[in-house]
């Protein structure tokens, strides 16, 4: 046979698997949640002992506290900490807190706790997802940032060198948690990175949540209750659609891609430190808002609304790098395919823009650049 194989001579065996499993969950949204939470948890038995994975900011507000609840109950409970910012969302601080869980004896009946901000609820959901081939977690969500978009939705990951989130995978928490009054701990800045992602599901899916924002802004910077948990839980409804009509991003999930695409370049231009995520995805929002203006699907008062509900927000909307580096560094994000970027567009504030029923869409480079460089 001269070593070639005959596949005309073949045996098959056929494994035949079922991927029906039910991975719904229910998402709280109270103002004083906390004080109670260990016992929450516990009552749901989703471990037989527990694992608080966060920050070392988090630690010192949350962490500690939420440890002695569940040591006062009588509950195992284990806390991890990591150096706080998104320096530390790499696969070497991923892999110390896999060591760490491996050390204590964490079993596939534990639960993890993703407490804090998007980073932590990432990294420690990317945990969960591999340890003993994934156990189960639920995030805690303690910034506005990761209420509204990272805490809902199983997308767990980290950095690599090469570019953002091109390390993770699809694990979704057993219950995700959200206490309003965390919110009273972040800084306005924090608040305002928070927000990026709140417009931007309200540009794709719902013109009045936008009209909302713009009128009801001054009472959610300042976190009036009724206001805030409206925010909150209108914010989840949009997302959780999403993720329940497209789990896996197969399609219209990649509408939540609108200004990530010149978003995550202007992070990683910034080395990850100049901007914030929600910085980083206003200005990507501005941005795109002007391309879909440019290919003639933007009405000019929308795309003006949008970028005056950012400023008015306290939000970057300048791109400061030149086009060109800009797309380079664009090409490195997961969003590109074959060396072409890929865009999701609104056609008007509530309304997205598809081609070929695609909510992910090509957009001719020379167009961008001329658009990018009116945006400087």
């Amino acid at each position: 046979m001269n070593g070639i194989i005959d596949f005309n001579y073949f045996e098959k065996v056929r494994v035949k698997l079922s991927t029906r499993a039910d991975n719904s969950y229910n998402i709280i949204i109270a103002k004083n949640l906390f004080p109670a939470l260990a016992r929450s948890i516990s009552r749901d038995n989703f471990g037989s002992r527990y694992c608080i994975i966060t920050d070392s900011n988090v630690a010192k507000i949350f962490g500690n506290r939420l440890l002695k609840q569940f040591n006062g109950l009588g509950i195992k409970c284990d806390l991890i900490s990591f150096p706080a910012g998104e320096k530390s969302k790499n696969l070497k601080t991923a892999g110390k807190i896999l060591e760490k869980m491996a050390s204590i004896g964490l079993d596939r009946k534990s639960c993890v706790i993703a407490l804090g901000g998007g980073v932590a609820g990432d990294i420690a959901g990317f945990a969960a997802a591999i340890y003993l081939r994934g156990i189960n977690f639920v995030q805690v969500p303690t910034t506005l940032l990761a209420m509204a978009d990272s805490g809902i939705g199983g997308k767990t990951g980290v950095n690599l060198g090469a570019g953002k989130n091109l390390c993770g995978s699809f694990h979704q928490p057993k219950k995700v948690y959200m206490c309003t009054e965390a919110l009273s701990t972040l800084q306005k800045r924090e608040m305002r990175n928070g927000l990026a992602e709140v417009v931007k599901h309200a540009v794709i899916f719902d013109r009045d949540f936008f009209g909302f924002i713009e009128q009801n802004l001054e009472r959610v910077m300042s976190l009036e209750d009724g206001i805030i948990v409206k925010l909150v839980k209108r914010n989840c409804e949009l997302k959780s659609k999403v993720v329940e009509m497209d789990e896996k991003e197969s399609n219209l999930r990649k509408a939540l891609n609108f200004g990530h695409t010149i978003g995550h370049a202007v992070e990683a231009l910034g080395n990850y430190k100049k901007y914030s995520h929600g910085q980083a995805v206003s200005i990507g929002m501005a941005c795109e808002a002007q391309i879909a203006r440019g290919i003639g699907i933007m009405p000019e008062r929308d795309a003006g609304r949008i970028r005056a509900l950012l400023q008015k927000i306290g939000l970057p909307v300048r791109l400061e790098y030149g086009a060109q580096e800009t797309l380079e560094a664009a090409r490195s994000d997961k969003k590109a395919d074959g060396g072409k970027l890929h865009y999701a567009l609104a056609k008007s504030i509530g309304r997205m823009h598809t081609e070929g029923g695609k909510f992910a869409v090509h957009v001719d480079d020379g167009i961008v650049k001329k658009v990018l460089e009116g945006c400087r």
